[in-house]
């Protein structure tokens, strides 16, 4: 939060030639950078998002010491598979998560989506398998700072950029030495698979871009292009190093037996894979559940008790049974149906803002109807509203004018190995800060006053 930065940026586009100057490269700018996501423009704004270098350190600390809880819980959860009745996963995914990927990190690299306030800091979701927006961000980053309006703000405040590309092609090359044992003796072959006609798959040629451009040969493809023999995997017969893992478990797992080089070279370890299934065990929704229940309390240390109860929000499956909350002990779909004001139900593993019921925008018949779908799926969470964070930001409509607009302002911090090296933000007019549900990005700045 820097309403004095905001309050000055916004003044600077009173200027009209200066805005509209700063408009129309925007523009030209998305659509020279192809950033462009399901047809829209990825970042229809004029600003960016602010954060000051003291809130962004406490964001960095707070980050830190929840990933060192999560990181607990996979080292448990391999340990002892009750913990992997808690998370919510299947018999294929338990079977997945069991093979060693040849590296500790469960997921190299990671996105906490989160939401910062004046008076709070709480985390929403995790990403622990396949977090989109890095390069995106990077491309945003060259385009905004090229602004005019940007400029004339640099002249007031120091403003830091979080590129993001390097450090995942940093944890890339970290996984794979650690998967050696030792330095490779040649650049490794880099594949981001995924499948085809992704939205993402401009984000996809950014990556190839930096990471050919940093020395290191590297190919885009779908599982159904991979062919695994004498032990190595290969695409148009370039053999593949490092498998830069875009696609998702739950989209993977409907073509794997017609399409299983990529499984069978991970389960051979021919390949280093990030992230690898593995990941699955974090990117459940259920972590949070996990992470907030008293039962797992003794899997922490007292810093990271304290962490995860400032900034966790309580989570549990939807079950008949009864539960605790805040140490009381309560009946838990007496406490889901009398308490909808202040609870979400979600599913336990999706994305993009499916399925999910905000109990304070729903009326009692829709919300006992979301409840009864809950239960009757089996894989549905209850969670606890948190402080969200809104902002006016000067959006731009579709017949080019700016238009200042209240937004949802969801702060996305990017991990590579459990530390923050990037964010971006997620703006949006509805409850749900989601690209894929209509709302847009903009670059995070770190700033301070001159």
């Amino acid at each position: 939060m820097f309403p004095e930065a905001v309050g000055r940026y916004h003044e600077l586009l009173k200027n009209t030639e200066l805005a509209e100057e700063s408009r129309t490269m925007l523009d030209e700018g998305l659509e020279r950078a192809k950033l462009i996501f399901g047809g829209r423009r990825l970042s229809p704004y004029l600003r960016p998002h602010f954060v000051s270098e003291t809130d962004f350190a406490r964001i960095c600390h707070v980050c830190e010491v929840v990933w060192s809880a999560i990181q607990k819980v996979k080292d448990a959860a391999v340990a002892d598979s009750t913990l992997i009745d808690d998370l919510g996963l299947s018999s294929i995914e338990r079977e997945l998560v069991a093979i060693d990927p040849g590296y500790t990190a469960v997921s190299p690299t990671s996105r906490l989506d989160s939401f910062l306030t004046a008076g709070a800091y709480s985390f929403v979701e995790l990403n622990g398998e396949s977090p989109a927006g890095i390069a995106y961000a990077d491309a945003a980053y060259d385009i905004f700072t090229s602004l005019p309006v940007m400029k004339k703000f640099s002249a007031d405040y120091n403003v830091r950029a979080l590129y993001g590309r390097r450090f995942m092609l940093d944890v890339l090359l970290e996984s794979y030495e650690e998967y050696l044992g030792r330095k490779p003796e040649r650049a490794p072959r880099i594949a981001i698979v995924d499948l085809a006609g992704v939205p993402t798959v401009k984000e996809f040629e950014l990556f190839r871009e930096f990471f050919e451009q940093a020395g290191y040969p590297s190919i885009i493809c779908t599982p159904q292009e991979l062919e695994f023999k004498n032990n190595r995997l290969s695409y148009a017969d370039q053999e593949i190093d490092i498998v830069y893992k875009r696609l998702l478990v739950n989209e993977y797992l409907p073509i794997m037996n017609d399409y299983p080089a990529l499984l069978n070279a991970y389960r051979a370890g021919a390949i280093c894979m990030v992230n690898s299934f593995r990941s699955k065990l974090i990117h459940k929704k259920a972590l949070f559940a996990v992470l907030t229940d008293r039962k797992h309390a003794h899997l922490f240390t007292q810093t990271e008790r304290d962490a995860i109860q400032a900034h966790v929000p309580w989570t549990r499956i939807v079950r008949d049974e009864q539960s605790d909350y805040k140490d009381k002990t309560v009946e838990l779909l007496e406490f889901i149906r009398n308490n909808n004001e202040r609870l979400v139900l979600k599913p336990n593993d999706d994305y993009g803002g499916h399925g999910i019921t905000i109990g304070w925008n729903t009326q009692p018949a829709d919300w006992e109807r979301a409840i009864q779908n809950a239960l009757a799926n089996g894989d549905y969470l209850v969670q606890e509203r948190v402080p969200t964070a809104r902002e006016t930001f000067p959006a731009l409509t579709n017949d080019g004018r700016i238009e200042f607009a209240e937004q949802l302002v969801d702060l996305d911090p990017l991990l590579f190995n459990g530390k923050v090296g990037s964010a971006f933000t997620r703006l949006s007019a509805t409850e749900l800060a989601n690209v894929s549900s209509g709302g847009g990005m903009v670059p995070t700045y770190i700033i301070s006053q001159k």
